[in-house]
């Protein structure tokens, strides 16, 4: 199972030129105050970029963007939410963005991401595959694809995906049933990906215990020596995580609808872009499993990339 990293890069490059074309073409369109709240974000943004990009290149470890992934929508919607008077519809907004963005924190804090020492921390092990790729064999050409992709493209998807809250800022439509749906589903999704977290983390943990104590993986009991976890949710889709995120802001554009926007509007964009993203982050994934888990190959053809589906058997 093998990569290719330009198709996915033109893809992502593509998805970018269309978010202007949405807000030209599906409206509504930001008013004054609407305008004013994304100069702000768009400073946050900016500045969280370019931390990312000195803070990544000077220590070496590219996952500064990870760690504020989880962050950046906190704040985000706070911010606006608190321009826009608080409104119902905008804080249980927040408060579901702030449920999500802890249970994230929580997860990627545990793996060792966060030291006292800020720039230091548990690195993606996907940026480190990356880096040894011949693409990137050029010092120049990886940091051209930090600060393109890792940092600017990243840091611009995870504000777009909080865009949703922005279009509402303004609104004076009630909260309503289409609001209650929206907070239901992306309550369920965030609950759903938690569940996928604990089962992960527990079943890695167990695995690499087991190693540590001298065994081989062949040797480990089942389903541990596969290597890769095919329990509970992972035995319905080889990614139950991606699938609670992607429905987490997908539903999170809802509230947009809630609030008078339109079935389609230009807010969709974020999460478009995040499904594309996912995309590539789960076939690169999955190409560095194939590589190590002999099985894997079996697994991916059995089970449904992110819908829970047929058990694996």
């Amino acid at each position: 199972m093998k990569l290719n990293i330009v198709p996915l890069a033109i893809l992502l490059g593509l998805s970018l030129v269309a978010c202007p074309l949405l807000y030209i073409h599906v409206g509504p369109a930001l008013d004054a105050a609407q305008l004013s709240t994304l100069k702000t974000l768009l400073i946050i943004c900016g500045a969280s970029a370019l931390w990312c990009f000195v803070v990544g290149e000077i220590s070496r470890n590219n996952s500064q963007m990870d760690k504020l992934w989880s962050i950046l929508p906190i704040v985000y919607t706070w911010v606006i939410a608190a321009d826009g008077g608080f409104k119902t519809r905008l804080v249980v907004m927040a408060v579901l963005a702030t449920l999500w963005g802890c249970r994230l924190t929580f997860n990627f804090a545990r793996k060792g991401a966060y030291t006292l020492k800020f720039w230091e921390g548990e690195e993606d092990y996907r940026w480190k595959v990356l880096r040894q790729r011949k693409e990137f064999s050029s010092r120049w050409v990886w940091m051209l694809f930090d600060l393109l992709f890792i940092c600017v493209y990243q840091n611009v998807i995870v504000l777009l995906t909080t865009f949703p809250a922005l279009v509402a800022m303004s609104s004076d439509a009630p909260f309503g049933a289409v609001d209650i749906l929206a907070a239901v589903l992306m309550f369920g999704f965030i609950l759903y990906e938690t569940v996928a977290d604990e089962q992960q983390w527990a079943f890695q943990s167990r695995k690499w215990a087991m190693i540590k104590e001298g065994k081989a993986l062949e040797e480990l009991p089942e389903p541990y020596d596969k290597g890769f976890n095919t329990i509970g949710l992972w035995r319905l889709s080889r990614h139950p995580n991606y699938f609670g995120e992607q429905g987490t802001w997908i539903s999170l554009y809802l509230f947009s609808i809630g609030a008078g926007a339109g079935i389609i509007n230009w807010s969709i964009a974020g999460a478009l872009l995040l499904v594309v993203l996912f995309l590539g982050s789960s076939a690169f994934g999955e190409a560095i499993s194939a590589s190590k888990y002999p099985l894997y190959a079996d697994y991916c053809n059995k089970v449904s990339r992110y819908i829970p589906w047929r058990p694996y058997a």
